[in-house]
């Protein structure tokens, strides 16, 4: 069955190697896609690890909140890195010590036009996340 030049034999080789190859491709990307790191990353302000469920508050019931904390990763410690708001909220979505943040009080960069952004390019947890 082999033996034939140019016959049903060697096409019916050629569709099944191409036939494993996409089948391999398939199995590749599946595998590739399988080890992304699922991962939800919430910054609340203003939010107390006293104010939800899985932390104990009984008044207040955030039940999704509390499934995801109790299916996942749970943080106990905290830092802030400074007690001015934007500084701190920065310091969280980059990594910087406040001594290199680009952004280090609560000014407003124009009247109605919100607070001073990060630079262009700047490396965030989010940045990061997206490149992983």
């Amino acid at each position: 069955m082999f033996l034939a030049r140019g016959g049903l034999a060697r096409r019916s080789w050629s569709v099944k190697l191409k036939q494993i190859f996409l089948a391999l491709g398939v199995l590749g990307g599946v595998a590739l896609a399988a080890e992304k790191p699922n991962v939800v990353f919430i910054l609340a302000d203003d939010l107390a690890q006293g104010d939800l469920g899985c932390y104990g508050q009984k008044l207040i019931q955030t039940p999704n909140l509390d499934r995801m904390a109790s299916e996942g990763t749970r943080y106990t410690q905290a830092y802030s890195g400074t007690s001015v708001c934007a500084p701190s909220r920065t310091s969280l979505m980059t990594g910087l010590d406040m001594g290199h943040s680009p952004v280090r009080a609560n000014r407003e960069i124009g009247k109605g036009l919100g607070q001073m952004p990060l630079p262009p390019g700047t490396v965030t947890v989010a940045s990061m996340l997206k490149a992983s």
